[in-house]
């Protein structure tokens, strides 16, 4: 038994009317807000409808980027032309796209194919991406596809047999098509799915021939699927009729779900019940009952279909071939633009600084003919003399700044001598920054040749340094006091021999062998290092000469050229 407490009750009944006056409370608060808010309510209204209008907006932008979608362009003259059209109930990733096109050249067209292929989702397709254009949304196809404003669109897809209206599937199909003829215009799209199936072929392809005939005089744009060969024949024999068809892969018996306009396609029904495991006694005994006429229009088909198959490979081939040419046809096109205004560039400096050298030297000759003359009269000897020697001094800081600046120099260089100058020593340019070895002994300006590679160049001995990267030569074991005419042959063929071998314009093979003789006439000529000139290209000739080098046993090692000296497409090896 329990007995509640008056004290409880008290305080019960204490917390009822506490919550009573806390709802009327709640009220009084709402009704003081919405008094406030009457005098705004034409405005809340306005920002309300904006609210519902912005929000529409945004869910159809949503919705167009999740499915990937592109606005269509709209015509009135009953022309559509879908590209890469998907379902967009379909997952995108695995989806076949279809390319459509209806009303231009033809305003009807008979699908064909086998179960499952496709031709429903066709049709639905087709359909959908109408209406969904119509309202406003964007579809799931390629940017540039047409749609056109059809006042109404008529449908019969699907069965709807009914036990309680005692409608059959032949009834239920019919039923429908009877509303659509009667209500049809010329700016009707009617999409009939199966049509006449459920009943005897031979009259079912004959009322659906009478069907379309009646919609095409009615000017509609239709598409229809069947798998009456009868059909087939009516639209290569119709205006304005077209055949389609659903592509079926019969090696693999799948099939594609691509949409193929121009050819009728075959039904495949005994490809596809040997596959799912029926008797071949049993498919080889259908074969002969079927009409020779029409097993040879379905082997013609089938003909047909590998022809295509065959022409899309080879187009497919032939428009990589020339994207690749075009790709590379720019890619040179730019290279030589940059060759070009790289040209303009040195030149346009090389100008300036001749005019700047050639105004200095202007200068320089004015004060000095302008002193001489004033000292001349003052018969000041010293003074002339310091003019003269002023003016050595700028013609020398003037060569030096018109000289090659050369690279950093290893500090185990050791400057040449005129007593150091002899023939054979391996020696560094300066200005040029070549290696080459002194070919001449000094003459008495103290000036030597030097061989750099095919070039003979005098040089001053001052701008030689020794070269502490150049191995240092010594005779044969067998050799050492023997006297040998070795030393002679290696410089003749050092004077022969280009310090330099290009590449250019062959294939991988001939030019590895091109490079291999090179080299045996550049080891034998005792060159220190060689340019190699493959050009940049794809990079392919570059890769295979420089794996050539890695492995060669004559190549001490190798290097990319730098920039101004060729770059990518030259590499420097340095021989042993």
């Amino acid at each position: 038994v329990f007995i509640e407490p008056m004290s409880v009750v008290r305080l019960n009944n204490e917390l009822r009317e506490l919550d009573a006056k806390e709802e009327e409370e709640i009220q009084e608060i709402l009704r003081r807000l919405s008094a406030s808010c009457r005098e705004y309510s034409e405005a809340i209204e306005n920002d309300y409808r904006n609210l519902v209008e912005l929000d529409f907006i945004f869910a159809k932008g949503r919705y167009s980027e999740m499915i990937k979608g592109n606005a269509p362009a709209f015509n009135g003259s009953g022309f559509l032309n879908l590209k890469q059209a998907r379902h967009p109930l379909l997952n995108i990733k695995s989806a076949v796209p279809i390319n459509v096109s209806l009303g231009e050249d033809f305003h009807m067209l008979i699908v064909t194919g086998p179960n499952t292929g496709g031709k429903t989702v066709s049709l639905k397709t087709v359909g959908l991406l109408s209406l969904m254009g119509q309202s406003g949304l964007h579809i799931p196809a390629l940017s540039g596809s047409v749609l056109c404003v059809f006042n109404e669109i008529y449908a019969d897809i699907g069965d709807e047999q009914s036990i309680e209206q005692s409608l059959s599937t032949f009834s239920s199909h019919m039923t429908n098509i009877v509303r659509i003829l009667e209500s049809a215009d010329s700016d009707s799209l009617v999409l009939l799915d199966e049509l006449c199936s459920g009943t005897d072929p031979t009259e079912g392809a004959a009322l659906a021939q009478s069907i379309l005939t009646r919609l095409l005089n009615y000017g509609c744009r239709a598409m229809a699927t069947t798998h009456y060969s009868e059909l087939k024949a009516f639209a290569l024999n119709t205006p304005m009729v077209q055949n389609a068809c659903c592509e079926f892969d019969v090696e693999t018996l799948r099939p594609t779900y691509r949409l193929l306009i121009g050819l009728p396609g075959k039904s495949n029904a005994f490809a596809i019940s040997k596959k799912l495991g029926l008797d071949d006694g049993i498919i080889e005994d259908a074969r002969k009952r079927i009409d020779e006429g029409n097993t040879a229009f379905e082997d013609m088909l089938a003909d047909i279909e590998s022809d295509r198959k065959q022409a899309a490979l080879e187009k497919e081939q032939a428009d990589k071939a020339i994207t690749e040419a075009k790709a590379l046809r720019a890619k040179l096109e730019q290279e030589r633009s940059a060759l070009n205004a790289r040209k303009d560039a040195i030149l346009e400096d090389a100008k300036k600084e001749a005019f700047d050298i050639l105004s200095e030297a202007k200068e320089a000759a004015d004060k000095t003919i302008k002193d001489i003359r004033k000292l001349s009269k003052d018969a000041n000897v010293n003074s002339l003399e310091r003019v003269r020697s002023d003016i050595g001094n700028k013609a020398r800081k003037a060569g030096e700044n018109i000289r090659r600046k050369p690279k950093e120099i290893s500090k185990d260089a050791v400057p040449v001598t005129l007593d150091t100058a002899v023939v054979g020593l391996a020696v560094k340019v300066l200005s040029l920054n070549m290696s080459g070895v002194i070919a001449s002994p000094p003459d008495s300006k103290g000036r030597v040749n030097v061989q750099m590679g095919a070039l003979n160049k005098k040089v001053a001995v001052s701008d030689l340094v020794t070269d502490t990267a150049a191995p240092e030569k010594k005779d044969p074991p067998s050799l050492k006091g023997k006297k040998t005419n070795i030393g002679s042959i290696g410089f003749s063929k050092a004077l022969g021999v280009s310090g330099e071998i290009k590449l250019l314009g062959l294939t991988v093979d001939e030019a590895l062998l091109e490079l291999d003789k090179y080299l045996d006439d550049a080891s034998m000529a005792h060159l220190e290092s060689v340019r190699i000139v493959h050009g940049k290209g794809t990079g392919a000739l570059r890769s295979a000469v420089q794996s050539h080098l890695r492995k060669d046993k004559r190549v001490k090692s190798f290097k990319q050229a730098e920039y101004g000296e060729g770059d990518a497409g030259v590499t420097i090896a340095e021989l042993k």
